[in-house]
């Protein structure tokens, strides 16, 4: 019921009580004591109303009171429907430690789950509604579909950490496009996430010298060494490079037999044969997965004297590729060794 309304109401009762005892039930006043002091006479009327207007004003008080905790309550609901907007928007980007303190138990319970979920949209979605809430994650899911389509967006305005993968999309649109080079993203390193440095220095070292591969080198991968090691001694970007630093690139990462018989594979190209066969057996020497490779090179290079001895030593169980190959050779049979890898 509505404040104002009750006290029309009330006020017009009062009023009716009031006319209704003057009236027909009596004119006289009363003088009374209070605590001891007499008080000016007053109506018979007025004295009924008292108590009526009492009432009136505890009940308008009681009202008053739960309105305002109905107000608190509608106030809460309202922030935290807010709340929940931005939560979504927060779990569509991918933000990371997302936090949103939620006051009603219903909003805390999905705001809880937003917040610790990752939500992509699985098409393009526009919300109809005309309100600054929907505008806001429609602005956030046009940013994630551009993104998506290899545009360039500006993400300051949501505060997104480098190492978001939306950042790290945007950076590669922007990289892909020719607005950043691989070299200002790996000298500026701090502001890129690691797998982006990661990326594009597989094409950095396409054509960067051996001191600059040295600089950045923290950022090798596998596929970039493979890109190294390809261009020694190519016809393009060639590049002249020892056996210690391709070492020392090595023992930055960790293979197993595949992609040490890889390497093998492509040092068959370019690689001069001494240097070759001194890197191989240097790697097998170091380590046991490395010895097909050492095989490899050694068969490829027609070194069939060391690579007979060395399978001779061998448990009847290691290298059968080999020794299968070795066999067909010794028939006069033809074989290119990659067959056998």
């Amino acid at each position: 019921m509505y404040i104002k309304r009750y006290s029309m109401a009330a006020f017009a009762l009062m009023a009716l009580v009031g006319w209704y005892v003057y009236a027909y039930l009596t004119h006289e006043t009363i003088s009374i004591d209070l605590f001891g002091v007499p008080m000016p006479s007053t109506s018979i009327a007025l004295l009924v109303l008292a108590p009526v207007f009492i009432l009136y004003v505890g009940s308008v008080l009681h009202m008053a009171f739960y309105s305002m905790l109905a107000n608190l309550k509608i106030r809460k609901t309202e922030k935290d429907y807010e709340k929940l907007f931005d939560s979504i928007i927060d779990a569509y980007l991918g933000k990371a430690d997302r936090k949103h303190n939620f006051k009603t138990p219903t909003f805390e319970l999905f705001g809880n789950l937003l917040d610790n979920s990752v939500v992509f949209p699985s098409k393009k979605i526009v919300l109809s509604a005309d309100d600054d809430k929907s505008k806001k994650v429609n602005a956030a899911l046009t940013t994630i579909e551009d993104i998506k389509n290899g545009e360039i967006v500006d993400l300051k305005a949501y505060s997104l950490s480098m190492d978001n993968e939306l950042v790290v999309q945007n950076n590669r649109n922007m990289y892909k496009k020719g607005n950043i080079t691989s070299e200002d993203i790996l000298s500026r390193s701090n502001k890129y996430a690691e797998s982006l440095c990661k990326e594009v220095y597989v094409d950095y070292v396409k054509n960067a010298s051996v001191g600059a591969i040295d600089k950045y080198k923290k950022y090798l991968t596998k596929n970039a060494l493979y890109v190294i090691l390809s261009r020694v001694n190519a016809n393009e970007n060639t590049l002249e490079i020892s056996n210690e630093a391709i070492l020392t690139l090595l023992s930055a990462l960790e293979f197993d037999m595949k992609d040490y018989l890889h390497i093998a594979y492509i040092t068959s190209s370019g690689m001069i044969p001494e240097q070759r066969i001194k890197l191989f057996e240097t790697l097998s020497n170091q380590n046991d997965e490395a010895t097909d490779a050492y095989l490899f090179t050694l068969f490829d290079l027609e070194m069939l004297s060391p690579a007979y001895a060395l399978l001779d030593i061998s448990q009847p169980d290691e290298y059968l590729n080999f020794k299968a190959y070795r066999a067909l050779k010794e028939c006069n049979q033809q074989f290119s060794i990659e067959l056998f890898i």
